[in-house]
């Protein structure tokens, strides 16, 4: 067990009661649990819920506390405070029967030579010159900001990969805030909770419609609007939508193929 695993889960367990669905801890109290086993002091105290927000999962001594099918997340509660919440699930991935449309790909060869690969830096930009969020979504969207980071009322500092502002035909307004994922990577819940609160305080007219960008290849993205609810003080993380696409050559799409595609929409 690492040494962020014993802290996380010393705190964990000097606040937990059985049946609680919240348990509130500070960034002072992993300090007081590093001093009680033993560890040097760690520097940055809040590396360590980060790291089990968006990156590891919790110790398994943690997780089985948890109901069948449900897991423990943390979430940010305000400057250096946090909590452990049920959600179910903590995470996602992109699902793998969905049938792949064919776009054609319109990335500039000058940005295929330098951004190749499959970094979320290559991803964002992909999506933006093959204009994926507008085809996915049925509306005209723009991006207005990209990597994001700022502070929100009750959760503290968060960041977003790219935000877009949309408009629909009937002049209703949209903000979609985007994560970007490598292949492989998960999709956490608390990452559309942090975007959906961000989008009350900062676009409160607009309509939140919270997206995954995924990389499944170097011309294969999968994109998933999602959405967060609470129930009985549980959260459920929601597929509304969820689309692959592959960019290809215009060759690689044929009369026949656009034919058939239009007669089955």
């Amino acid at each position: 067990m690492s040494k962020y695993d014993k802290i996380i889960e010393k705190v964990f367990f000097d606040n937990f009661k059985k049946g609680k669905k919240r348990v509130s801890f500070t960034r002072d109290e992993l300090a007081t649990a590093s001093d009680a086993l033993g560890f040097p002091r760690i520097k940055n105290l809040g590396d360590i819920p980060y790291s089990y927000r968006f990156r590891k999962d919790l110790p398994e001594s943690i997780s089985t506390t948890a109901s069948s099918g449900k897991d423990w997340i943390i979430v940010g509660t305000g400057i250096a405070s946090y909590e452990f919440r049920i959600a179910s699930p903590a995470k996602i991935q992109p699902s793998l029967n969905l049938k792949r449309i064919k776009i054609p790909d319109a990335t500039p060869e000058i940005l295929k030579k330098y951004a190749a690969g499959t970094d979320e830096q290559a991803l964002l930009a992909k999506i933006r010159y093959n204009r994926l969020v507008d085809i996915f979504l049925g509306i005209t969207c723009y991006s207005i900001q990209n990597h994001l980071r700022t502070t929100v009322d009750g959760i503290g500092q968060i960041e977003v990969d790219e935000i877009y502002i949309g408009v629909n035909s009937k002049g209703v307004h949209f903000s979609i805030p985007c994560q970007a994922k490598s292949p492989g990577d998960s999709f956490g819940i608390v990452q559309a909770m942090q975007d959906i609160a961000l989008v009350k305080q900062t676009y409160p007219s607009t309509v939140c419609r919270p997206l995954v960008l995924q990389f499944l290849s170097e011309s294969d993205v999968a994109i998933a609007e999602v959405d967060v609810v609470e129930e009985k003080d549980e959260f459920r993380l929601l597929i509304v939508d969820e689309r692959h696409y592959s960019l290809v050559p215009k060759g690689d799409i044929d009369d026949d193929e656009q034919r058939r595609i239009s007669t089955n929409r």
